[in-house]
């Protein structure tokens, strides 16, 4: 999987690979490194290394997983999805299950959907934490991107709040995935420095990607 604004192990990978459905089949493993490892526009950690398998089907079908460290723990994500293109629209839907060691974080699901035409794509996900009682959420994401650049507005509904801005620019050098942008998010999101406005942050990334 390309985890495409879903699980990207970076957010300038993801954002060189807007188009779902252009993946080869088969399987293949990935490792990454962030120098701050945010989702959603969310801290998780700081200086942070990932690794992930996928399979991917000529049909469009794709099942992997990817772990991912948080610092004081381990993040374990599993997904099954399905993606293709039509009509000059690329789409992607998965299946995605959220869970961490050591107590890091609560165990979640959710169901993300991805649509992109051109330079610009969609994301929307339903979500569910495993909680007593339960928290819902839904995230939405418009990405637009040209040449590696992009730019990404997200944010948070039902009972999650908070939205982020981003700014970036991912492109292959000698083999390896790389990538820079600025993260911009608002005070419901940042959760480390408690600024009244959020807080920005540069963030650098590195990635390789390898057929099994």
């Amino acid at each position: 999987m390309k985890k495409l604004n879903v699980l990207a192990v970076s957010v300038a990978i993801a954002a060189g690979s807007l188009s779902a459905g252009t993946a080869v089949a088969g399987a293949s493993a990935n490792v990454g490194y962030t120098s701050d490892y945010y989702f959603r526009g969310i801290y998780q950690a700081s200086s942070s290394a990932s690794a992930g398998l996928d399979y991917e089907h000529d049909s469009g079908l794709y099942v992997g997983t990817w772990w991912g460290d948080v610092g004081s723990g381990l993040e374990t994500d599993y997904y099954l999805g399905y993606a293709g293109e039509a009509g000059g629209f690329s789409y992607d839907i998965a299946y995605i299950v959220y869970d961490y060691t050591d107590e890091f974080d609560e165990k979640y699901s959710e169901v993300d959907i991805n649509i992109g035409y051109g330079a610009f794509s969609l994301e929307h996900a339903i979500g569910e934490y495993d909680t007593n009682p339960s928290q819902d959420y839904t995230f939405t994401a418009i990405t637009a991107e040209h040449n590696g650049f992009y730019v990404t507005f997200a944010s948070f509904g039902d009972d999650f709040d908070g939205s982020y801005t981003e700014l970036g620019y991912g492109a292959e050098v000698g083999g390896f995935d790389m990538g820079v942008s600025l993260l911009n998010n608002d005070e419901d999101l940042d959760l480390v420095t408690a600024k009244a406005d959020g807080e920005t942050t540069l963030i650098f990334t590195l990635g390789k990607s390898f057929d099994l």
